[in-house]
């Protein structure tokens, strides 16, 4: 289970990190170097998730939460926007469903 966190944690930083350098430099006016290391980071996203053990249905579905999760956190140290409550609930639920999706012990 902790090698599986690591991937989704990092499966987040790289698609978060790609889509949000390709935000600064489309909506920032950024260098296309800028552009390029974002499509880079969403290249490498792709690849972690095939190293999950799990079906791509599963992974996938999962991924989703910890996503949702990961942009809340993302959200609040790029543009200052601090999860409030809804957010923080919401989050929990998510994290709550990663488990029972990935984690929850099948027969």
């Amino acid at each position: 289970m902790p090698r599986s966190v690591a991937l989704f944690v990092l499966a987040a930083v790289a698609e978060i990190g790609g889509g949000y350098l390709m935000w600064r430099w489309l909506r920032d006016s950024r260098s296309v170097f800028v552009g390029v290391a974002g499509a880079a980071l969403l290249v490498i996203y792709g690849v972690i998730p095939t190293l999950q053990p799990s079906t791509f249905g599963r992974t996938y579905a999962a991924y989703g939460g910890v996503f949702v999760v990961a942009s809340l956190l993302w959200g609040w140290w790029a543009d200052g926007t601090r999860p409030d409550t809804p957010d923080a609930v919401g989050a929990l639920l998510c994290v709550i469903g990663v488990c029972v999706i990935m984690y929850w012990p099948r027969t």
